[in-house]
């Protein structure tokens, strides 16, 4: 007798989202991980939550306390020391946050915090401490912000940030994406996102369809750290979000332990190529509290880039920047400060 046919449907992204794994010891035993061996901090837990999708979660290697993503994610000791010149708010956004919701910093361009989720709690992310309960926006408060965009005709581009702006459901963002092509000196919409890398199943169709029919050039700026990040499912989803029409970018943080090192840095330039994305920036870390484990200093980061010069062409070295909160962009790091490292790193 034949047993009958047992279909099987992938999980959607709002269903993955909501099943965030959000316990550390949880998280370790899946890994086979002790917490012991990893330095886990339960109060660094209680001071910045745990969140970590499951997809990402099957690209770590279990039994390895050093895995370059469980690093990303793991609530550690290290957390909690004292660290002089590290802040709350390292870039000052309290101080160029004029309407709910939004920053405006730079000249030309303005920011919208969509959502205050986000599918991951990255370790290292300078808005850990940010005040999202004071920029929340009801339809009232997004009125405000938008009408702050109308009058001011030297905002050329709209970047969508967060949390992560693709939580945000797809008729959220629709309509809001709509009011915005309703601004006519608006031209381009860039969107930062971990979703594609995170949960790829977000890509989907009903995304693709509003994102192309946009008017506004389009220009998606992922982040990604390491090549281990990347596998088919992701891929896929770059591929459809540059069938939307979107330029892709990536941006990276240069993390201690993760991808201070010439070889890793090389293979995530060729994997993002290879899966379509162009490399954008290379981060020197913002210096926020409970990040400071992660700090490569300066003349580190420039003798990586410099090697990296002598083994990628030019459009696979992404620009190593720091941000410096007050200044009127991100600032460029002159690699060509100190000495030129003679073997590879």
């Amino acid at each position: 007798m034949l047993k009958p046919l047992m279909l099987t449907t992938e999980p959607g992204w709002q269903e993955v989202l909501s099943d965030l794994l959000t316990d550390p010891l949880e998280l370790l035993r899946l890994l086979d991980l002790n917490a012991d061996m990893c330095g886990l901090s339960l109060d660094a837990v209680r001071n910045f939550p745990l969140r970590v999708p499951r997809p990402y979660l099957a690209r770590i290697k279990p039994g390895d306390p050093h895995d370059p993503l469980l690093r990303q994610v793991l609530p550690v000791t290290t957390e909690m020391l004292p660290s002089p010149g590290f802040s709350l708010d390292p870039l000052g956004e309290s101080l160029v946050n004029p309407q709910q919701g939004l920053l405006h910093k730079y000249h030309g361009r303005a920011l919208l915090i969509v959502t205050s989720s986000c599918a991951i709690h990255c370790r290292y992310c300078f808005r850990r401490h940010f005040p999202y309960d004071d920029n929340n926006p009801g339809r009232r408060q997004w009125r405000q912000a938008l009408e702050y965009l109308a009058a001011d005709d030297s905002i050329e581009e709209i970047i969508l940030s967060g949390g992560d702006p693709l939580a945000a459901s797809d008729r959220h963002l629709q309509w809001l994406v709509g009011e915005l092509e309703d601004i006519r000196h608006l031209r381009r919409l860039r969107i930062h996102t971990r979703l594609p890398i995170m949960i790829p199943q977000r890509i989907t169709p009903e995304l693709g369809a509003w994102l192309s029919a946009s008017r506004l050039q389009k220009v998606v700026v992922i982040h990604c750290n390491h090549a281990n990040e990347l596998d088919d499912a992701v891929t896929r989803a770059c591929s459809r979000l540059r069938d939307s029409g979107a330029t892709l970018l990536n941006q990276s943080v240069l993390l201690k332990g993760i991808n201070d090192s010439t070889e890793a840095l090389i293979t995530l330039s060729e994997s993002l190529m290879a899966a379509g994305v162009l490399p954008y920036y290379l981060h020197l870390l913002d210096k926020v509290q409970g990040a400071v484990h992660f700090d490569v200093s300066e003349a580190r980061a420039r003798e990586l880039i410099r090697a990296l010069q002598t083994r990628l062409p030019g459009y696979l070295v992404p620009r190593l920047v720091r941000e410096i909160a007050g200044n009127p962009s991100k600032t460029p790091v002159n690699i060509d400060e100190g000495p030129t490292p003679a073997t590879e790193f």
